[in-house]
């Protein structure tokens, strides 16, 4: 078997593994909580498993909610292949849904052809820009990335608010702000009559040029070098300013694509309650996933898993989905904890 057939099958049976050894954590810790407050476990996985598999609209639901994930997993992923820790991709979400949606709102006139290109470049440039503020300061030694990009988090969404507050209100919805709807030819189409749109196709996309990047390149050679050992590729000459500029603006930009995706597929406008936390298990999902590409996707589909199992609950036991958040904060400040495979000195 030839080397890089050899390292695949490697890689893609630890992500299996690593996949199998989280899923069981979870659920196991899962049943415990449900089991304190007086739950059956069994009865509350048996209804999300037939739920989810056992009719189209389930699972096609589940695959709608991967796609946010598998955008801002590749968002969190890129950068730490360079020891840089990109926690930003709610922020980054919300800044390419609202520059997706000023061209939505500006161009509605246009055609499908045109204006879909149009909103995904302009979802991208969106969130790659929210990114690069925090690279410009990574890059210049003045603030720390991870810090930067979280605080980023707070404000895009006050940026969204004020917008959909103000000059970008519906006039037609008095109660709840949000921005008009989209044109028609604003809106990415969806799939054999299901939600499932062509958001899927971005995150797939994303994901094999992530993967094309990382082992089929010499960038992703030059990245790697960088994030083990930044002071050796200086000095050997190595861009290492502008490779943390570029590689800060593409992931933002993909988790922008998630914003994109969103307002374009999913809602058809811009709100304030756009993502109920995409960014911050994205993150979650690609540190789990050890940043593999095959990872990546399972971890997506756990995670969306779980997510299913808290709106099934809600539903058949009465319980609160608050319970779905408290397991996902844990299992985040567990991987917060771990250090990343290398780190840039400052």
């Amino acid at each position: 078997m030839p080397r890089s057939a050899a390292l695949c099958l490697e890689s893609a049976l630890g992500a299996a593994l690593r996949f199998a050894l989280i899923a069981l954590i979870a659920f196991g810790a899962f049943a415990a909580l449900l089991m304190a407050a007086g739950m059956d476990p069994l009865k509350a996985y048996l209804d999300t498993i037939l739920y989810v598999f056992g009719n189209g609209y389930g699972f096609s639901e589940l695959l709608v909610r991967m796609i946010p994930l598998l955008l801002t997993a590749v968002a969190a992923a890129l950068p730490s292949r360079m020891g840089l820790i990109n926690v930003g991709g709610e922020g980054q979400l919300y800044m390419g849904a609202w520059l997706a949606t000023a061209g939505a709102l500006a161009l509605s006139d246009q055609p499908a052809f045109i204006l879909l290109p149009v909103l995904t470049v302009l979802g991208f440039v969106g969130g790659g820009l929210w990114a690069l503020i925090a690279g410009v300061l990574r890059a210049l030694r003045l603030v720390n990335e991870t810090i930067s990009t979280l605080l980023l988090n707070y404000i895009a969404p006050m940026i969204v608010s004020f917008f959909i507050f103000g000059p970008w209100r519906d006039p037609q919805s008095s109660s709840y702000p949000q921005s008009p709807a989209f044109a028609d030819a604003a809106r990415l189409p969806n799939f054999l009559h299901t939600r499932i749109n062509a958001g899927l196709i971005y995150g797939l996309v994303c994901l094999v040029l992530y993967w094309l990047l990382m082992t089929r390149t010499r960038w992703g050679l030059e990245m790697r070098a960088i994030g083990g050992n930044p002071e050796a590729a200086r000095q050997l000459g190595q861009p290492v300013f502008r490779y943390i500029l570029v590689v800060m603006f593409a992931a933002g930009g993909v988790a922008g694509l998630a914003g994109m995706v969103e307002v374009s597929a999913v809602q058809g406008r811009l709100v304030s309650e756009l993502s109920p936390g995409y960014g911050f298990v994205g993150f979650l999902v690609a540190w789990l996933a050890g940043t593999s590409a095959s990872g990546i996707v399972l971890m997506a589909f756990l995670f969306a898993f779980i997510s299913s199992v808290g709106d099934i609950l809600q539903i058949t036991q009465g319980l609160p989905f608050a319970v779905i958040n408290v397991l996902m904060a844990a299992i985040l400040f567990i991987v917060l904890g771990r250090r990343p495979a290398g780190s840039l000195a400052r």
